[in-house]
């Protein structure tokens, strides 16, 4: 494993990324977005497309954690859903790729068991990570052989709507980090420095933080709502 990715114990990695229909959805923008976190202290970033990654790569020299979110009209899987969104994430070799390991199927039917070996056979050298939602699809993703295994989709599928990461002190985690033997990193929903530092003394190996960082429109709309 890289000096780059060892670096990401028990540290900040901040989630760059803005959609289409985002104010700062731009290449050039996510790439000062990265420096900017740097400078804060983040020691990796969490980017979608070969784009701003490659922006990215530019402005930062931290470990990156590269996605491709696309839909697919046969399936609700959007997190580098098929071998496609493998293709363009290797164009810029980040560190490592995340990818949705729920239960539910990939486009045109395949499931997460046979895209994982087909993605690990071709490369066998990269680094990957599960975005799962709930305990039983991380010790899964585990068995399977993930390097990393994220809480990233936890109450935002329908196996896992209305559970929150932060509930019953991190419970979910918990269980997930005292039942898997790959490191576990701590994602969504996890919007205060309280709570960042919670979910690294309970055993998350680091912490990605994205919304609460990066999407100022959200963080904005928290200031007026509680001026209503």
């Amino acid at each position: 494993m890289s000096k780059k990715v060892e670096q990401l114990a028990g540290k900040l990695i901040v989630s760059c990324q803005a959609l289409p229909n985002e104010p700062l959805h731009s290449s050039f923008i996510m790439g000062r977005t990265a420096l900017a976190a740097k400078m804060g202290g983040a020691m990796g970033i969490r980017a979608g497309t070969r784009e701003d990654i490659r922006e990215i790569r530019s402005q930062v020299n931290l470990p990156i954690i590269g996605i491709v979110k696309r839909n697919y009209l046969d399936s609700p899987v959007y997190i580098t859903p098929t071998m496609k969104e493998i293709e363009e994430l290797m164009e810029v070799k980040p560190e490592m790729i995340a990818l949705d390991a729920t239960g539910a199927v990939r486009p045109q039917g395949v499931r997460l068991d046979d895209f994982f070996h087909q993605i690990k056979e071709r490369y066998p050298d990269q680094l990957w990570m599960a975005d799962c939602s709930t305990v039983d699809e991380a010790l899964h993703a585990d068995e399977l052989g993930f390097d990393y295994i994220g809480t990233t989709l936890v109450g935002y599928t329908e196996q896992s709507r209305g559970d929150r990461i932060e509930a019953n002190d991190f419970q979910i985690l918990r269980n997930i980090v005292s039942q898997t033997k790959h490191r576990v990193i701590a994602e969504g929903n996890i919007d205060t420095p309280e709570k960042a530092k919670r979910v690294i003394a309970l055993g998350a190996y680091s912490v990605v933080v994205g919304s609460a960082i990066t999407r100022p429109q959200l963080i904005t709309r928290t200031f007026a709502d509680a001026l209503k």
